[in-house]
C-alpha cells in the first residue's frame, strides 16, 4: 500500500470539489444504485437510511467532499475513520466488499459527471480510495482479531436468546440477551453498541445497531429499544420478540465509550432514547467508581416516555458523587414536579452552563440530531475543549463507505 497521495492525485482530486459541491448527491444516489444491484452488497446497508428521501446520501455526499476537502491534511479525518471501521466491524464488513463499492463509486462519477471525469481524474479517485480503503481494511482486521481474542468474544454472526422483555415507558423496551452456546460473552465498553442481523418476512435481511443499556456482566447483554414510527426492526422487536425469541447478533463496536479509568468528572447527557448508553455508562460509575463526581442530565416528553427513571435513581443512590437532573418537555396534567420529574420544559444551554462543571468535566452526549447539535454548540461556546466533548447520534453518520 502506498504511504502517500502522489501530488497529482491530491491537485486532481481538489479540482473536483466544484463538481462535487454541484453533483455530489446525484454521484452518491447514482453509486447506491449501483451497488444496490447486487442482493449480497445491498443486504450489508440500512434500508432505511437510503433512496431520494434518506438520509444516508446526504451524509455520504458531505463526507467525501470533506475527504476531498481535507486530501492534504488526513489526520483531521482520523476520528471518522476510527468511527468508520467500528461500524463496518459491526456490520460484518470485508476486504472482499470494498471492490464493489469501488467500481460503483467510479462509475457513478463517470456516469453523473459525463465527459469532465477524465481518465485522469478517474484514476485519482480510484488511488484515492483505495488510500483510505487499506487504511480502514488495516484498522478493521485489528478489530476483528481482538474481538475474535477476547474472553467471550466472536467474530461473524452468534445466536442470542431472548432471556427477558422489560416495559421501560410506553414507546421502550428492554431486551436481555443470553447467548445459545451458554457461553461467555465478551465485555463491552460502556457506551457500545451490538448489530443485529433481523430477517422479518416479506423483507430482505435488516441490520440495525443498537447500544447497550447496562454494565458488562460476562453473561449476557441488555438492550433498550424505542418503538420508531414507521420504525421496521424496532416494530418487529416490540410486536414480536418475546422470551424464547433468537436473535443474530454481532460482537460489541463503536468508538463512543466511557474510559475505563475515568480521569475527570463526568457529565452524562442525554435525550429520549439517548440514555440508553448513558445508563449502561451510569451503572459502570455506580460500580467501579462510586466516589467519581458525575451528573447524569436527561430530557424526555413526560412521564409515560422516560424510562428507567426508578433505576437511575437508585444508581445515584449508591455513590454519593452522583447527582441527577430529569427534565419533561411536556409534564402531563397529574405530574408533579420533584416526584415525576425535576425540571419542566428543555434543558437549556443556560441551566448546563450553569449547573455542570463545565471547567473539567468530560462531556457524554447522545440523543437526536438537534439535541446533540445544540448541547456541542452551547458547550463549545463555553469554553469546553473539544477532546472532553464525546457524542453519539442516531441514524447515518456522516463517514465514508457508510452502511
Amino acid at each position: 500500500m502506498s504511504q502517500t497521495l502522489s501530488e497529482q492525485t491530491i491537485a486532481l482530486v481538489k479540482a473536483t470539489i466544484p463538481a462535487l459541491e454541484a453533483h455530489g448527491l446525484d454521484i452518491v444516489h447514482e453509486m447506491y444504485a449501483r451497488m444496490f444491484q447486487n442482493p449480497e452488497i445491498r443486504d450489508l446497508f440500512n434500508q432505511s437510511h437510503h433512496g431520494d428521501a434518506g438520509s444516508q446520501p446526504r451524509a455520504l455526499t458531505g463526507a467525501i467532499l470533506a475527504y476531498a476537502s481535507n486530501i492534504e491534511n488526513l489526520g483531521a479525518l482520523a476520528p471518522a475513520v476510527e468511527r468508520i471501521a467500528q461500524k463496518h466491524v459491526g456490520l460484518q464488513i470485508l476486504p472482499e466488499h470494498y471492490p464493489h463499492v469501488a467500481d460503483a463509486l467510479l462509475g457513478a462519477i463517470k456516469a453523473v459527471l459525463g465527459d469532465a471525469a477524465t481518465d485522469d481524474i478517474l484514476a485519482a479517485w480510484g488511488e484515492a480510495y483505495w488510500f483510505l480503503a487499506n487504511i480502514l481494511i488495516a484498522r478493521e482486521k485489528r478489530v476483528y482479531g481482538e474481538q475474535q481474542e477476547a474472553q467471550g468474544g466472536w467474530n461473524g454472526w452468534r445466536a442470542f436468546r431472548v432471556e427477558k422483555v422489560i416495559r421501560e415507558s410506553s414507546v421502550i423496551r428492554s431486551f436481555v440477551l443470553r447467548p445459545v452456546d451458554g457461553g461467555r460473552v465478551m465485555r463491552h465498553k460502556p457506551g457500545q453498541y451490538l448489530t443485529f442481523w433481523f430477517e422479518i418476512p416479506g423483507h430482505p435481511p435488516v441490520k440495525r445497531n443498537y447500544s447497550i443499556s447496562g454494565e458488562a456482566n460476562d453473561e449476557t447483554y441488555r438492550i433498550s429499544v424505542k418503538r420508531e414510527p414507521q420504525g421496521l426492526a424496532s416494530g418487529w422487536l416490540h410486536d414480536h420478540a418475546a422470551e424464547g425469541t433468537i436473535l443474530k447478533v454481532a460482537p460489541p463496536a463503536g468508538e463512543f465509550f466511557l474510559g475505563e479509568q475515568p480521569e475527570r468528572p463526568v457529565v452524562l447527557l442525554s435525550g429520549g432514547v439517548g440514555l440508553t448508553p448513558m445508563v449502561a455508562m451510569l451503572e459502570t460509575i455506580a460500580s467501579r467508581h462510586p466516589q467519581l463526581p458525575t451528573w447524569y442530565v436527561h430530557g424526555t416528553h413526560d412521564r409515560d416516555t422516560h424510562a428507567m427513571r426508578d433505576h437511575v435513581r437508585a444508581l445515584a443512590a449508591k455513590g454519593s458523587a452522583i447527582s441527577v437532573a430529569d427534565f419533561h418537555q411536556t409534564p402531563l396534567a397529574d405530574e408533579v414536579a420533584g416526584r415525576d420529574y425535576d425540571h419542566a420544559g428543555i434543558i437549556t444551554d443556560e441551566w448546563l452552563i450553569a449547573n455542570t462543571p463545565v471547567g473539567d468535566a468530560d462531556y457524554y452526549i447522545c440523543g437526536p440530531r438537534p439535541f446533540l447539535r445544540a448541547a456541542v454548540s452551547a458547550l463549545s461556546l463555553a469554553g469546553v475543549e473539544a477532546g472532553r466533548i464525546h457524542y453519539e447520534f442516531f441514524g447515518p453518520a456522516d463517514e465514508l463507505l457508510a452502511a
